[in-house]
């Protein structure tokens, strides 16, 4: 029998199942993420993916021409970082998420479950979690709406807020055109990088369409230069498209 050689047998086991590169490995909280990416990535580059509204160092939000919302109008004034591959999607795939686990007792003594516990107990969540190449400014109020509803088309319905073409119904949304590249190939990254997470074929088949129809931006591949600098991993997906 022939014997495979050793140096080929770990270049098959690096690129096995989803993974292609090593993902978020620095740094475990949410909260320094929004942080390090408001100041060291978005600094020079205040504007939301969805609307392409500007914003300031303290959260304000300075809402386009046209915009409108009928919902959660306190939360459209200020900025949010929105998981555009929603934390549940990976989320649920924790038994923390689903079942919870004994060390998510409350105060009173209640038991719970969640993003709350999986947060709590879990450092391989909490490493997806605050992966700043998932983590995009967006408007309070979209970010709300958008929830974590997957991504489709919807040629039927209307924007529900007004100049920013970002749909939402059935919980489904449609990104408005000049956020669509940067999804899909958020998408990607996520699904090519952590084994835990994995497109249906449907979103594969968009996001694929995606990739192909929108091309990277010069601020695409330079927010990719940025984030590797303060994370210490690429995005390669989006770096591959850059020149």
């Amino acid at each position: 029998m022939k014997l495979m050689n050793p140096i080929f047998t770990l270049v098959l086991l690096g690129f096995s199942g989803n993974s292609i590169a090593a993902g978020n490995e620095t740094n475990q909280s949410f909260s320094k993420a929004k942080k390090k990416l408001e100041r060291s990535v978005y600094q020079d580059h205040r504007e939301t993916i969805y609307c392409a509204a500007a914003f300031d160092r303290k959260k304000n939000v300075a809402a386009p021409t046209g915009f409108k919302t009928e919902k959660h109008k306190k939360r459209s004034k200020r900025i949010e970082w929105e998981h555009v591959v929603p934390a549940e999607n990976f989320g649920r795939t924790f038994s923390e998420w689903r079942t919870g686990n004994e060390k998510c007792v409350n105060s009173k003594g209640k038991s719970f479950k969640g993003r709350k516990c999986a947060n709590k107990v879990n450092a391989e969540y909490r490493y997806m979690q605050a992966d700043m190449h998932n983590l995009f400014p967006a408007i309070g109020a979209v970010n709300a709406m958008r929830s974590n509803y997957n991504f489709t088309m919807l040629p039927a319905v209307k924007s529900e807020f007004g100049s920013c073409d970002m749909k939402i119904d059935n919980r489904k949304a449609e990104p408005p055109v000049n956020s669509r590249g940067r999804i899909a190939r958020t998408y990607m990254y996520m699904d090519q990088t952590y084994s835990r997470y994995s497109m249906s074929k449907q979103q594969r088949q968009l996001m694929n369409a995606w990739d192909k129809m929108y091309p990277v931006s010069a601020w695409e591949c330079e927010r990719s230069k940025r984030i590797k600098r303060v994370q210490g991993n690429a995005n390669l997906v989006v770096d591959g498209r850059c020149g």
